[in-house]
């Protein structure tokens, strides 16, 4: 998106296209671009998501708790989860799998990907409009960039290490239990 930003009117790359592209454009490519990307990670899902984490889950230390709690979350917050997973980094990627194990109606699922999706698809590709002149020449935003990935990268970490940990635990109080 930065990139397709970084083509729009106004930008320096619009001296070397005839016809630049325009934010609302790209925004509104990069928003179908993630309803048609998340077809497939929702259909998964839907048709074989809970018999495979029925059958598996115990494996990626998800269990039969996890799906009813995520049935109950989906029908009573799923519109607004996926719209607010839309706007968010790293999450927006895997929202369509539990929306489809949850059998979020699709029309629904879709509508609200696409509403959460533009706004950032327009943030992204205004971002690239404005940095895209000063890419080359500002070492800054490199530095920047690495180091928002970085921090990314990092949150990442401790939510799986957070997710292994209470789920691990919790796994060992059910054998004890036995």
């Amino acid at each position: 998106m930065p990139f397709s930003g970084a083509l729009t009117i106004g930008s320096i790359a619009s001296q070397y296209h005839r016809e630049p592209f325009t934010l609302f454009l790209v925004a509104l490519c990069g928003a179908i671009g993630c309803n048609v990307g998340s077809v497939f990670a929702y259909e998964i899902g839907y048709y074989g998501g809970r018999p495979l984490v029925e059958k598996y889950g115990a494996y990626i230390l998800l269990s039969e708790r996890e799906l009813k709690w995520a049935d109950r979350f989906f029908v009573k917050y799923g519109d607004w989860a996926v719209f607010i997973s839309r706007l968010l980094p790293v999450v927006r990627t895997f929202i369509a799998l539990p929306a489809g194990i949850a059998r979020m109606p699709r029309l629904r699922f879709h509508i609200y990907t696409f509403v959460g999706s533009f706004p950032w698809c327009l943030m992204l590709a205004y971002v690239g409009k404005v940095l895209g002149d000063r890419w080359e020449t500002d070492p800054r935003l490199k530095m920047w960039f690495h180091r928002f990935d970085a921090l990314i990268l990092a949150v990442i970490v401790v939510a799986a290490v957070w997710f292994v940990w209470t789920h691990w635990k919790h796994r060992i109080r059910v054998t004890e239990s036995a």
